[in-house]
């Protein structure tokens, strides 16, 4: 198992002029992180000339893994071709590879919750498994392994995940498993993991805090599927049973990359720490006989 942090953690400190990447990945060493997540577009342009190079060169000198570059498009809903949306996962794909990632996360779909039924699922399912197809084929000839994260609502919950992943059938093609995300799906976290942690190419750890509909708790929170209410939260201490989920992934014999996510209204250095802290603690503590 390899610990690390996704640069969508310290977004804040970086939009605010805080920090830039490559300080930010300099503190997710200090902080004990094994590995960085890429993700794009959030406080750096990943296009900018040189930009890729410039990471990887970074990561090699702090002695941290590039586990996952996480981007994403949206060929269901997008004002663009699908054509266009292709190239533009294509040009993701190539950033990627000189990273030297050998993991890639793309979001290929996402509707509001309103429009996130299972009809339109159906419906929208050939086009989902088309770019999947195409993005995987590029990628694995680039030495990369393309997957779809439980994300976007219309993809987010973890039987959607596993048919797409049924339907696409391709050898390197896999799930970004995100144990929080199943939450905006009105669906267990727990449950949801032990569906989808045999095809996990990825892990992401975040947490939630969970409110029912019938009871708006003001400012700060964003709603589910269903209209339940959500708040980010630090690792171990929102309302998901971190012990039990992180029970399940060490009984399945998963051992690749751990990123947590934080994206709760603390401040976001002290907060990513906490999370990171609380992951190891507990990983060890559900360890023990």
């Amino acid at each position: 198992m390899k610990w690390g942090i996704s640069t969508y953690s310290l977004y804040g400190a970086m939009k605010s002029g805080r920090m830039d990447v490559f300080e930010a990945m300099k503190w997710m060493k200090e902080a004990g992180a094994e590995h960085v997540e890429i993700v794009p577009g959030l406080g750096f342009d990943i296009h900018e000339e040189g930009m890729p190079e410039k990471i990887r060169d970074t990561a090699r000198e702090l002695g941290l893994d590039i586990s996952n570059y996480a981007a994403g498009g949206n060929f269901v809903a997008a004002s663009s071709s699908y054509e266009e949306e292709l190239e533009k996962a294509f040009r993701h794909v190539d950033a990627a590879a000189r990273l030297g990632a050998e993991r890639m996360r793309y979001d290929v779909a996402s509707r509001p919750p309103a429009e996130a039924t299972i009809v339109q699922f159906e419906a929208d399912l050939a086009v989902i498994v088309k770019a999947c197809r195409d993005i995987a084929d590029y990628a694995a000839a680039r030495g990369i392994v393309m997957s779809i994260e439980n994300h976007g609502y219309h993809v987010q919950s973890s039987d959607r995940v596993l048919r797409i992943l049924h339907e696409v059938g391709h050898p390197k093609f896999g799930l970004t498993v995100d144990i929080g995300n199943f939450m905006c799906a009105d669906e267990n976290s727990v449950a949801a993991v032990k569906k989808t942690i045999a095809h996990a190419t990825m892990l992401h750890l975040k947490d939630f805090y969970l409110r029912p509909a019938s009871r708006p708790p003001g400012e700060g929170w964003f709603t589910t599927v269903s209209g339940n209410y959500l708040r980010g939260a630090i690792f171990g201490q929102g309302d998901i049973d971190a012990y039990e989920v992180l029970r399940v992934i060490r009984s399945s014999g998963y051992d690749g990359y751990v990123s947590i996510e934080f994206e709760g209204m603390e401040d976001c250095l002290r907060g990513t720490q906490i999370a990171l802290d609380n992951a190891r603690r507990i990983w060890e503590t559900v360890g023990q006989p």
